[in-house]
């Protein structure tokens, strides 16, 4: 190499290292702007939220007490009122939402992990689908769980079970994504590793695959079930009344109300005793909320410390 070649090199390596600096100094102010956004953004929904927690709490504090879940709603009775209809509600539509959406869910989601072919274009379409369906508003859950199920083809009426199918239409693409993601988190040589001592690849999927993504399918099934207790849009189009005085016949008979419901139904009564319920109703359906959000962190980090 002569030394004009050489003093080309050396003058574009000169030039690329202080492009790359400038970029680097550059890149510093920018990230620490974002970082900052972030923070910012992070402390004002969190302060936001304590805000309302605290003031349903402070507002509701009077009426936390044992009538709240042990007594009927009334109009009448105000300080005595309680929602023990739409607790039971709540779980009439929420194990009815279970039994339906976890089943297929998880099996949709092994049959597009495992066994689909993704050169196919009817697979891609599903795919494509899945992902979209995740992020259409309740609302439309609900014209659809009216028309085709309280109505239409299924005709099961305004039933628990009729907002049971409604919500895991609402759930079910997220209950497939997580479980999928899960699915595929397993690694493909512990696949590999028991097809090649024998096993057939049923075998494989349910005593070595499902195993070690049971955890990750239960976390992000118990957070779409989350999102589907605090809905009240689509009930309300599918027969969960706004008023109801006594606790649900069964899946297929009877009225039905659960918490949101019943929250809304009192949160829109001028009287201020009611809007002291919903403040009480609210701080209970949250709790509930916590409590199963807690249970799938603990899921989580206990298998986590186990595999």
């Amino acid at each position: 190499m002569n030394s004009a070649t050489r003093t080309g090199v050396a003058a574009a390596r000169r030039t690329t290292e202080l492009n790359l600096d400038a970029a680097a100094r550059g890149g510093k102010w920018k990230e620490g702007v974002f970082h900052a956004l972030l923070i910012l953004c992070l402390v004002i929904a969190i302060v936001t939220l304590l805000a309302v927690i605290i003031q349903a709490g402070l507002r509701g504090l009077p009426r936390l007490d044992t009538n709240l879940i042990t007594q009927m709603p009334s109009t009448l009775d105000r300080q005595t009122s309680g929602m023990q209809s739409a607790i039971f509600g709540t779980i009439y539509v929420m194990v009815g939402l279970i039994v339906t959406v976890v089943p297929i869910g998880v099996s949709a989601a092994i049959f597009m992990e495992e066994f689909a072919d993704h050169t196919k274009w009817w697979v891609r379409f599903i795919d494509l689908n899945i992902q979209n369906l995740a992020a259409v508003p309740s609302i439309v859950f609900g014209i659809l769980g009216l028309a085709f199920i309280v109505r239409g083809p299924l005709n099961l009426g305004t039933v628990a079970y009729a907002g049971s199918l409604t919500l895991a239409l609402l759930v079910l693409p997220t209950v497939i994504l997580a479980s999928r993601e899960a699915i595929r988190a397993v690694p493909s040589t512990l696949r590999q590793g028991s097809m090649g001592l024998g096993a057939t690849k049923w075998q494989t999927i349910w005593h070595q695959v499902m195993p070690s993504a049971v955890p990750g399918i239960i976390t992000g099934t118990i957070l779409a079930l989350s999102r589907a207790i605090g809905e009240t849009a689509p009930l309300l189009l599918v027969g969960a009344t706004v008023f109801v005085t006594y606790n649900p016949d069964g899946f297929f008979t009877g009225a039905y109300t659960v918490l949101p419901v019943q929250i809304f139904q009192w949160a829109v009564r001028p009287q201020e005793e009611f809007r002291i319920l919903a403040a009480a109703g609210i701080i209970l359906l949250l709790g509930v909320l916590l409590a199963m959000n807690s249970v799938a962190i603990w899921i989580r980090n206990r298998y986590t410390r186990e595999s």
